[in-house]
């Protein structure tokens, strides 16, 4: 596929994910709606969720255009970057690889991602729901390094890797006024290539790669001290990460 100028739209399903619902869609090459978040605006292009998902809240009457994603397509995807042990199995991470796999934006911004549940409220647009990035997971240990892999990752693609504003977020992208989507340039970073190969190398070292994706199969034979190590690899690599404009270390 062609990469687009546009960026694509992630919508998860924390409360400010409905500061969305109005941006006009002509600001996006595609709006890719994560498990509940398919009813904030009804003109999604992309719809993706894990085989778990309810089928009685899963989105029925799809307009032309419109796509579910699953599994199926979902998993190759994350392969193509390492596999989803090493990406994070949480739909937010998961998500963001398809894009990039699957449709090679020039920037994604993720809104209603943060991962962060409040202990008073309702943790979700829709009310009250699962915080399933913060189940315990052996891929889910630092969802901190997991967003640097991905803003990494990314960046190597010359795709930038933004989130809304407001509020504590697990995610490491930087922040971004939606009003701002189209007005001003997308704030890229640059990968410090010392430092992710560094920890590209490790993921190699440690083969836990599972083609099928069904990582919790196997998981006796992960290593969560190592786990620990690479997911310390990844933040050195964000944090060592400049701006597009600066010249790399």
């Amino acid at each position: 596929m062609t990469k687009s100028t546009k960026p694509v739209l992630i919508l998860g399903s924390a409360p400010g994910v409905l500061a969305a619902r109005d941006l006009p869609k002509t600001l996006f090459s595609s709006i890719v709606a994560i498990n509940n978040a398919w009813s904030v605006r009804n003109d999604w292009d992309y719809h993706i969720s894990p085989e778990d998902f309810p089928t009685d809240r899963a989105p029925t009457d799809l307009t032309p255009g419109q796509t579910r994603i699953g599994a199926a397509e979902y998993v190759p995807a994350n392969n193509t970057y390492g596999g989803i042990v090493y990406a994070g199995a949480t739909m937010a991470f998961t998500a963001g690889y398809w894009v990039l796999a699957a449709l090679r934006p020039s920037a994604m911004i993720f809104v209603g991602c943060d991962m962060v549940y409040p202990t008073t409220g309702n943790p979700h647009f829709y009310g009250t729901g699962s915080a399933d990035p913060l189940r315990e997971d052996i891929t889910l240990r630092n969802l901190e390094a997991k967003s640097a892999r991905l803003m990494l990752h990314a960046s190597g693609q010359g795709c930038a890797c933004v989130r809304a504003p407001g509020g504590e977020s697990r995610l490491i992208f930087p922040p971004m006024e939606l009003n701002d989507i189209g007005q001003s340039a997308m704030p890229k970073i640059r990968a410090n290539p010392l430092a992710f190969d560094r920890a590209q190398g490790y993921e190699d070292t440690l083969g836990y790669f599972v083609e099928s994706g069904r990582y919790w199969d196997s998981a006796p034979s992960y290593s969560t001290e190592r786990l620990d190590e690479l997911d310390q690899l990844w933040i050195s690599a964000g944090n060592s990460a400049q701006a597009s404009d600066q010249p790399a270390t």
